[in-house]
């Protein structure tokens, strides 16, 4: 490397890039791990900064570390969460398991900006004082993991089901034909099919409200096994509380240290609730793509905004791209709960080992679910049309209206009229008129699709 430094630590001397922030351990895992390239988020390192941020100002109250170097560390933090520096945190996600690269990084880029001429700080004596990796990166996880959920998953999900909830509400006067087995079925409201995606969308906001509660237990204080050593008894409950200054989130010891160093339970818990919203949301995107599919040869019982051309060879042709954008995120996020899933069964008597695989994993499916939940609620859903004729036409047709006369007339010899119905192409309320002794303001009123949406006669 030209233009370099030379630094120290336990293993002897490195050279680092001179304008580096941080010292010999990085450099070393830098040295170690060029697996991806691909670092581990700055929300994450920035978890981590809050974590040291609390450290140092607990063990200042604690009279453990004096004042000036606790406000440098201090200092230093906050500069990380103020979004700067974030190219000095290059080391790779596919690290050693417990995060001791990413947490030493951390350490050393603080110790840089906190030292001066006059004063001394050193990354593991006073940035690390009373901690170790195995509680630090399990508690950043959960604090970066519980920030994201607050601060971003929470209100892109709530606003996801607000313009669901307004578009369903416009649609309630309009009737279409249902679909099981992509087959016509008994007709429902637009409203009603709405609403159903508006309910999924509202139990993963419970789903994700109710995990919400293990995450803000935290390892912090357990130190190296669980036992605390080399933390005062007093450490963990003051950073839980200096956490809990910093964000407005209600942070407390974890019930178990060795629980939450051995385990990420609640971590695979939250995949799993990501999972579970990206089914919804495949769905949901799934329905539109068929709704929107022709627009002469498909369903097209809706059109979709046109965002983009949609072929470099057939003109004129547009795609469901916002959609298919949901789909694929939704297809990532599944693939990410099943690597987090094998990184949660990695716990090896007091530590999982898997820690930064599954910081990255669930806080690149939490962005990814926030943003495009938001772009399928502004470029999808709220902005889609109704092709009104397309949905009325085969309404009158549908055979399956005839369901509702099983009650009058018997369901042979409904199925009777609903099969001469499909083979001459006629509506069915002719052919039943013709086949059964009901009056024809009799079956205007059995096969009413409006009323059918209400289940029909009571």
């Amino acid at each position: 490397m030209a233009n370099t430094r030379t630094e120290r630590d336990s293993m002897g001397e490195l050279e680092v890039p001179e304008s580096a922030l941080y010292g010999a351990q990085t450099q070393r895992a830098i040295n170690n791990f060029p697996v991806s390239g691909q670092p581990l988020p700055f929300a994450f390192i920035q978890a981590v900064a809050r974590v040291k941020r609390a450290a140092a100002q607990a063990n200042l109250d604690l009279e453990l570390l004096d004042d000036a170097r606790a406000n440098a560390i201090i200092k230093a933090a906050d500069t990380l969460l103020a979004g700067k520096h974030t190219d000095q945190f290059p080391v790779d996600v596919f690290q050693t398991g417990s995060g001791t690269s990413t947490n030493m990084n951390v350490n050393e880029v603080l110790s840089h900006l906190a030292s001066t001429d006059a004063l001394s700080v050193n990354p593991n004596d006073h940035v690390n004082m009373g901690q170790s990796s195995n509680d630090t990166i399990p508690t950043a996880l959960h604090v970066s993991a519980s920030l994201a959920l607050h601060q971003s998953l929470l209100p892109a999900l709530a606003h996801l089901k607000s313009v669901i909830d307004d578009k369903a509400a416009s649609l309630d006067d309009v009737v279409k034909t249902g679909r099981t087995h992509l087959m016509d079925a008994m007709p429902v409201r637009m409203s009603q099919e709405l609403g159903a995606w508006s309910a999924q969308v509202q139990q993963s906001v419970e789903r994700l409200k109710d995990v919400q509660k293990r995450l803000l237990r935290i390892a912090q204080g357990g130190t190296a096994v669980g036992t605390g050593i080399n933390a005062h008894p007093e450490f963990a409950g003051r950073v839980a509380a200096e956490l809990s200054e910093q964000t407005g989130l209600e942070y407390s010891p974890a019930d178990s240290f060795f629980a939450g160093l051995g385990s990420q339970d609640a971590t695979v818990e939250l995949s799993g609730h990501l999972k579970a919203f990206a089914c919804a949301l495949m769905k949901i995107s799934n329905d539109l793509r068929w709704m929107n599919s022709g627009p002469l040869a498909g369903l097209g019982e809706i059109e979709l905004e046109a965002l983009q051309p949609g072929s470099s060879i057939m003109p004129g042709k547009v795609n469901p791209v916002i959609p298919e954008s949901a789909a694929q995120v939704a297809a990532q996020v599944i693939g990410n709960d099943a690597a987090i899933t094998v990184a949660g069964q990695s716990g090896n008597f007091q530590l999982n080992v898997m820690l930064p695989l599954m910081a990255h994993n669930v806080l690149s499916s939490m962005t990814l679910l926030s943003n495009v939940s938001r772009l399928l609620a502004d470029k999808a859903i709220a902005t889609f049309n109704v092709r009104r004729d397309n949905i009325e036409s085969p309404l009158s047709k549908n055979p399956v209206l005839v369901t509702a006369l099983n009650p009058v007339i018997g369901y042979d010899a409904a199925a009777k009229v609903a099969k001469k119905a499909y083979q001459n192409g006629r509506p069915i309320i002719d052919v039943a008129e013709e086949e059964t002794e009901l009056s024809r303001e009799e079956l205007e009123r059995y096969l009413d699709p409006a009323r059918l949406t209400d289940g029909g006669l009571q």
